[in-house]
């Protein structure tokens, strides 16, 4: 069994690997990780990054219930690159992982290290019949 504690270290040190990196197309291949738990920790660390870099107030991914992923920012309304099924589940694994989060729907700050500084990001977790949404609201 992995080590779930795990989770938030690997997810803050793929912020600090993939820091100077374009995010959006670093997003756009994680969907061809071979290591579908690692390309979905890639793809969460790559999504903080993002929303910290263009002043997103919130990240949505969305699961429907066929396992279609569904993935939008709020600063515009914009469509980011989805991660695939198969590591857009891992995803909802890693943060539930992460952040102990069970049930239909919950809310957890969440710190997380970026190169020499911190950041608090608000993650809330939803499920209903159509599926379920993973959103992170960033500070500002």
């Amino acid at each position: 069994m992995k080590d779930k504690g795990g989770l938030h270290q690997k997810v803050q040190e793929f912020c600090d690997c993939y820091a100077t990196t374009d995010f959006l197309r670093e997003m756009s291949v994680v969907k061809a990780e071979p290591d579908k738990a690692d390309g979905a920790l890639k793809w969460l660390a790559l999504a903080v990054l993002h929303g910290v870099n263009d002043n997103a107030k919130r990240i949505s991914i969305t699961r429907k219930s066929d396992g279609r992923v569904n993935v939008v920012a709020k600063y515009r309304r914009s469509e980011l690159p989805d991660p695939g099924a198969e590591i857009g589940e891992k995803i909802f694994e890693a943060v539930k992982g992460i952040t102990h989060l069970e049930g239909e729907k919950g809310s957890i700050p969440l710190a997380l290290g970026i190169r020499d500084s911190s950041l608090e990001v608000v993650v809330d977790v939803e499920k209903d019949e159509e599926g379920e949404t993973v959103t992170i609201k960033f500070p500002g």
